[in-house]
């Protein structure tokens, strides 16, 4: 899948969760909010998924697996990009790849410092 098409899915879901939103009548910031609930509500269930997966609650057990954790942690990424674009429209895509070009150099190296890197290596 590309990222065409998936940010053509987030955008349909979040018109999609916009829509019925407002049907109820809930203007456009507390939606938002409400979206940032479900989120961490997201967030939770990946905790709690973890937890079953090490088995560290003595009254569950191992309740569940590394795949129901990936699965949860999908849910999250899924849930966190419907809320970008909830919230920015058409500009989510572009916000995001900026945002996450800038986040990431703070811990990969520039182009620059590969190069010597692997220079100094041989």
């Amino acid at each position: 899948m590309n990222a065409n098409s998936t940010w053509d899915i987030i955008s349909r879901l979040a018109s999609r969760f916009s829509a019925l939103d407002t049907a109820r009548g809930i203007p456009p910031e507390q939606q938002w909010t409400l979206q940032i609930l479900r989120l961490t509500e997201e967030v939770g269930e990946s905790a709690q998924a973890v937890i079953g997966a090490w088995g560290t609650n003595p009254r569950k057990g191992r309740s569940h697996t590394w795949q129901h954790v990936q699965e949860e942690v999908v849910d999250t990424a899924i849930t966190s990009l419907v809320t970008l674009y909830r919230m920015l429209g058409d500009e989510a895509p572009r916000f995001f790849e900026t945002m996450l070009t800038e986040k990431a150099g703070k811990f990969l190296p520039s182009a620059s410092e590969v190069g010597t890197a692997v220079a100094e290596e041989t």
